[in-house]
């Protein structure tokens, strides 16, 4: 007789619940470790058995004790909010309100364009090509190391960032300074995945059902990596976010190519 299988502990639910909303793995860790971190400060509580009060405490010593910064007692009531809200579906009616963290006052730090010059030419390789398209298209870095062959499109110089907030996609413009560049590194990269593919290998994750609508379609070049891992490996599908305007990739002129 088999045996039934193990419940799945409050932890592997909440992982399932980020990625039934399709959330990126980075918000998927940071929400765990925020949990965990919450459960451990109340002597290994439930969550169930807890609610607002032991929110407004968890919080507050974060702000007092930890003095934490504004956007990470945020980060964790976040956490908080979406275990109760979707993983335990336990409503949270009362206000929460706990000593709120000191918002930061320090402003960004903003390299000029001659900093941006000089630290570029310091570097080469994929590096420099990855740093160049950070700056010159406005991508972020997540966004950049999952770009896809078929996210570049070298005749509108523009590049298609795909699964942004939303599910939306948007277009940014492709610096036509680094093109030659950038197309040189594909042909690098395609005999790469050529050799990968005659030796069993080649194929990368789809996100969403893709795999199963389009079984072969995970080795087909169009959807490999524009920037491959070093070395072969099995990563998961992510969501990426962003809150930048869809402008289009041939309405602005890129600061790499001023």
């Amino acid at each position: 007789m088999q045996a039934e299988p193990r419940p799945k502990t409050l932890l592997d639910q909440v992982r399932d619940a980020v990625r039934l909303k399709h959330y990126s793995s980075r918000t998927e860790q940071t929400y765990v470790q925020w949990i965990r971190r919450y459960i451990l400060f109340h002597n290994k509580r439930h969550p169930s058995e807890m609610g607002v009060p032991e929110i407004e405490a968890f919080l507050t010593h974060l702000a007092v004790q930890e003095q934490v910064a504004a956007s990470t007692q945020n980060q964790a009531l976040s956490a908080l909010l979406f275990l109760y809200r979707h993983v335990l579906q336990l409503p949270l009616n009362d206000r929460i309100d706990a000593i709120r963290a000191k918002p930061s006052r320090k402003l960004p730090t903003v390299l000029t364009p001659e900093e941006v010059r000089a630290v570029i030419q310091q570097m080469s390789g994929v590096h420099r090509l990855i740093v160049q398209l950070l700056y010159g298209s406005g991508l972020r870095l997540r966004e950049a190391m999952q770009l896809r062959i078929k996210d570049l499109d070298f005749s509108q110089s523009q590049i298609i960032v795909r699964d942004a907030k939303g599910q939306e996609s948007r277009v940014t413009m492709l610096p036509s300074s680094v093109q030659t560049a950038l197309k040189e590194n594909l042909q690098q990269v395609k005999r790469i995945h050529q050799q990968d593919l005659t030796q069993g290998y080649g194929a990368v994750t789809l996100p969403f059902a893709l795999a199963r609508k389009y079984p072969n379609a995970n080795r087909q070049w169009v959807w490999q990596f524009v920037f491959p891992a070093s070395s072969r490996c099995d990563v998961k599908t992510t969501m990426i976010y962003t809150h930048v305007l869809n402008r289009g990739g041939r309405g602005v002129r890129s600061p790499l190519d001023n």
